[in-house]
């Protein structure tokens, strides 16, 4: 028994153990700094609030490995870059959606180009007699050409109806 503690201790003594321990600690050493530096990295991409990220690499740094791994487990799902992204889609979504017309009459959704509504044949816009470009019942005056209709219905035609008034006028 007394040889196998003496070969235990000659071993502890001896200066390849003590390198040994030496490059183990120093191996930890270097997975604990990279860990904390990859919360910080993390916590940038994924954190707007500069509070919150210090908190976040302090706890990396005062609890080794397990402050990085709590950090891990309640981290933001997904990047800053990532939710402004989806942010921006949501709001050009929400813009193309409050562009669609409706008939102000059915409701039924109607295309920017239409002239009457196809559901209930409500007047949506006039044609101008002289350019033929659509325009908004409550304009004044055409912006394509500068026709001045004074607002009256009688100067601006409407759809395929508009052809039939001209020869009942003419």
């Amino acid at each position: 028994m007394e040889n196998i503690f003496q070969t235990v201790n000659d071993i502890q003594q001896s200066p390849l153990w003590g390198l040994a321990w030496k490059l183990l600690w120093f191996s930890i050493a270097i997975i604990w700094v990279s860990l904390i530096l990859w919360t910080l990295k993390d916590a940038r991409k994924r954190i707007d609030d500069g509070l919150i990220i210090g908190v976040a690499v302090a706890t990396s740094l005062v609890f080794p490995f397990i402050g990085t791994l709590v950090y891990t487990i309640l981290r933001p799902s997904e990047y800053l870059a990532d939710a402004q992204e989806r942010e921006l889609e949501m709001a050009a979504m929400e813009q193309s959606l409050h562009q669609t017309r409706t008939c102000p009459k059915c409701e039924e959704p109607v295309l920017d180009g239409f002239i009457i509504c196809p559901r209930c044949r409500r007047e949506l816009r006039r044609l101008c007699r002289s350019c033929g470009q659509p325009v908004e019942l409550h304009w004044k005056i055409c912006p394509y050409c500068m026709h001045d209709g004074g607002g009256a219905a009688e100067d601006y035609a409407v759809g395929a109806g508009s052809q039939e008034r001209e020869r009942a006028e003419n």
